[in-house]
């Protein structure tokens, strides 16, 4: 299947703004769970500058994984709807998975760290153990 000018230029602006799958993660998470979040608010559950917030959030729309909508909650302000679009249900789903992935495999080796870890302790309370006994 040829890649299309629209499928490159996702590609492109996923790969410009290097947005990593945790962070992506937890921001289509966020979006999905409240599409009427403000981007304050978004940026301090995530734990990102309101600055960066928006400009991932850019990359998001720009990718046709978010859209925008706006409505007026107060006469005087204007907010948005962030609503994930098929594509970002789909991506939401995919960077899950990669992230669901990635955090089992530092499990795992935490689990072996762990695992060496306790024979050294044994073995060096075994050394310790001797030590004491032949004095």
């Amino acid at each position: 299947m040829p890649k299309t000018r629209k499928t490159q230029n996702i590609k492109v602006v996923m790969q410009k703004t290097l947005i990593p799958d945790e962070l992506r993660y937890q921001l289509l998470k966020k979006l999905h769970a409240n599409p009427d979040i403000s981007q304050r608010e978004l940026s301090r559950q995530v734990g990102l500058s309101l600055g960066k917030t928006n400009y991932c959030l850019k990359a998001l729309i720009e990718a046709g994984w978010v859209k925008a909508g706006n409505f007026a909650r107060s006469s005087n302000k204007l907010n948005y709807a962030y609503v994930l679009t098929p594509k970002g249900v789909s991506e939401k789903a995919a960077v899950t998975l990669r992230f669901l992935q990635k955090k089992q495999a530092q499990y795992e080796q935490l689990e072996s760290e762990i695992a060496l870890l306790k024979q050294e302790a044994a073995v060096q309370k075994q050394q310790k153990k001797s030590v004491h006994t032949a004095s």
